[in-house]
């Protein structure tokens, strides 16, 4: 391969590519898309303007949504720790099921062969900007090169972050202070900080950077770029906090001052960003800064899919949008993603490219995991072995989901049914939702007796689902 030196001195070679060792590799093929695959943290589907959000700003998603395919019902299948993020990324670096991770996805084993691995095989060039939250291993058999790699905790401004290290150890930590009081130092996993730039702009420059200097067709590159935005702190450039006014923010149906009873996970970490009882006033602000940021990282997202097409690569670049969960902000009394509701689970996925129908708004059921058989098949990659989800290109349709969070919480919904359960204190809390006429899961219509056949049979239908699944958690 031909590709110069790029900014954070990550060098590309054709040291990349794996050959056939893995035992599922196709002969390489220079006609075959590249992929640019785009991943925020913590945004939700209802996020998107062109979606149907008129109070947001997102000119450039809303690009995506006009050129590209919108998979509408695509979700999460929930979390196995209250860092959803982890075991989300997890299942959709390995096509699994969440019950089917190892340690929560904290690290990926071997046997499950990650995306970027098979991509490799079969002749790509993989490259890693951003968050990597499933090991350090893992990540250097998914990727031959990358750079701007985060490792650590949320800090937008002053982003710890590795050039790509061919070792794989990601050993160097940066001195920060930890403690004015007691003058303690304490460290961050970093071998650079671009001091007062933020993630997004550092992240999509990276990408831009490696756009303008890839010149070699004989070999197609898959990048992944991992943004950290918009999860809290939610900040960003004034700029874009002052688009939005606060007296127009609407405040969601489903606001509660308090969700109505014990989730199991009341007192976690996002549940404490405010205080308690919610207040409207306060909902606003985090919702004008949820805003802001993602419009921040939607100019971002423009200048590298207009980078794409500068360089002539958008012809032949399949680009995919999606997230790792959403975000209560407010609704149902909540704050975080620690809870089963479509406003925490339900995520954007958008695939723009040669096969995608312009402006489509695709209803089929599908889980954020199949994203990875389904670039397969948009590569002419054999899917692993190890992969248990479903190409979205295949026939195979899902008529259920099933969702959980921990050992606290199961979903099932099928039609436009939706039931939860919680299982706290030694107590079992149902809700039925009819999705079609209470999207925002407002009206429980457990308790009614005209609704009792159909909780009787989602429950039989819950317990079915667990064992399929295998659902130990």
């Amino acid at each position: 391969m031909n590709i110069k030196k790029i900014a954070s001195g990550t060098l590309v070679t054709t040291t990349c590519l794996l050959g056939n060792s893995t035992g599922f590799a196709l002969t390489p093929n220079p006609q075959r898309p590249h992929i640019l695959f785009l991943f925020p943290d913590d945004m939700r589907s209802s996020t998107i303007h062109a979606l149907g959000n008129d109070e947001i700003i997102t000119p450039n998603l809303d690009k995506l949504v006009q050129t590209g395919s919108s998979y509408v019902n695509t979700y999460i299948m929930g979390g196995s720790c209250p860092a959803v993020s982890m075991p989300s990324r997890a299942m959709l670096m390995t096509g699994r099921y969440l019950f089917s991770l190892e340690q929560d996805g904290e690290n990926i084993p071997k046997e499950h062969i990650v995306l970027g691995e098979a991509l490799r095989a079969n002749g790509y060039h993989t490259y890693l900007i951003g968050k990597w939250h499933n090991g350090r291993a893992s990540l250097n058999r998914g990727f031959c090169a990358g750079g701007e790699i985060f490792l650590d905790i949320m800090d937008h401004w002053n982003t710890p972050l590795y050039n790509y290290d061919p070792t794989g150890e990601y050993a160097a930590q940066i001195p920060y202070v930890a403690d004015f009081v007691r003058q303690t130092v304490g460290y961050r996993n970093g071998d650079h900080i671009h001091v007062g730039k933020h993630a997004s702009e550092v992240f999509s420059d990276q990408a831009i950077e490696f756009i303008n200097n890839y010149d070699d067709t004989q070999n197609p590159f898959f990048m992944y770029v991992a943004y950290t935005a918009p999860h809290d702190p939610r900040v960003m450039p004034e700029k874009y906090l002052n688009m939005y006014d606060t007296a127009k923010i609407t405040i969601p149906a489903n606001f509660m001052p308090e969700h109505p009873f014990d989730n199991g996970e009341m007192r976690i970490r996002d549940e404490l960003l405010l205080g308690f009882p919610r207040n409207r006033a306060e909902v606003k602000l985090q919702i004008r800064s949820y805003y802001g940021m993602i419009t921040h990282l939607d100019e971002q997202i423009g200048r590298v899919v207009e980078a794409l097409k500068q360089k002539g690569l958008y012809e032949n670049t399949i680009i995919i949008f999606a997230a790792d969960n959403g975000l209560a902000v407010g609704q149902h009394g909540l704050l975080g993603k620690q809870n089963l509701y479509e406003h925490s689970i339900k995520v954007p996925l958008i695939f723009v490219g040669k096969g995608f129908k312009a402006g489509a708004k695709e209803q089929r059921l599908t889980y954020l995991q199949d994203i990875y058989p389904t670039i397969c098949d948009l590569t002419q990659t054999a899917i692993p072995p190890s992969v248990e989800a479903l190409s979205i290109l295949s026939g195979a349709k899902r008529e259920v989901m099933y969702h959980a969070y921990m050992n606290l919480q199961r979903a099932i919904k099928r039609g436009t049914y939706k039931l939860i359960e919680y299982y706290v204190n030694n107590k079992v809390t149902t809700q039925l939702f009819d999705l079609s006429k209470d999207p925002l899961e407002i009206n429980n219509l457990v308790d009614d007796p005209k609704y009792k056949s159909i909780v009787d049979e989602l429950r039989v239908e819950l317990r079915n689902q667990k064992n399929i699944y295998k659902d130990n958690l």
